[in-house]
């Protein structure tokens, strides 16, 4: 039998949160491997124009994807606050490069709306939800939507 304190602790959901241009994004928590400063990537030839390229990353080669041209906004800037998002897909790693890293929410399992037909220039249908804060709107994406689609 869970304690009620159990049962509050493990009622919401975290998610790290970060910025492609003025979009406030957000991933599950639970879905990031690391978050990194870029390293030097390998060009990958016939790749699409998303794909940045490859890094080895001791020992796992894990596909960077400009997340900004990704989801059909401009491509990802390089710059100080520049970061890549290390996500587990399945058994495969990828990286998602984004402009800067925002902070970590957490969300009661009530606290998100589904998305809108397009949040900013991007199609609702690369986020699992939304989530609003005191002043901004969080897009969470869908980690499937974004590398699969």
């Amino acid at each position: 039998m869970k304690s009620t304190i159990d049962a509050k602790h493990t009622a919401f959901s975290e998610y790290a949160t970060f910025y492609l241009k003025d979009a406030l994004c957000g991933i599950a928590l639970d879905a990031i491997q690391e978050i990194n400063k870029p390293s030097d990537l390998t060009v990958v030839p016939q790749a699409p124009d998303y794909v940045m390229g490859i890094v080895n990353l001791r020992g796992r080669i894990v596909t960077v994807i400009d997340t900004g041209k990704r989801l059909g906004l401009n491509p990802i800037e390089a710059g100080e606050k520049m970061r890549t998002i290390i996500v587990n897909d399945g058994e495969e790693s990828v990286g998602l490069m984004v402009d800067r890293i925002a902070n970590v929410v957490r969300i009661e399992p009530d606290g998100t709306e589904s998305p809108p037909a397009n949040i900013g220039k991007v199609p609702g249908r690369c986020f699992d939800a939304v989530y609003k804060t005191e002043d901004r709107l969080v897009g969470l994406l869908s980690l499937d939507s974004l590398v699969r689609c």
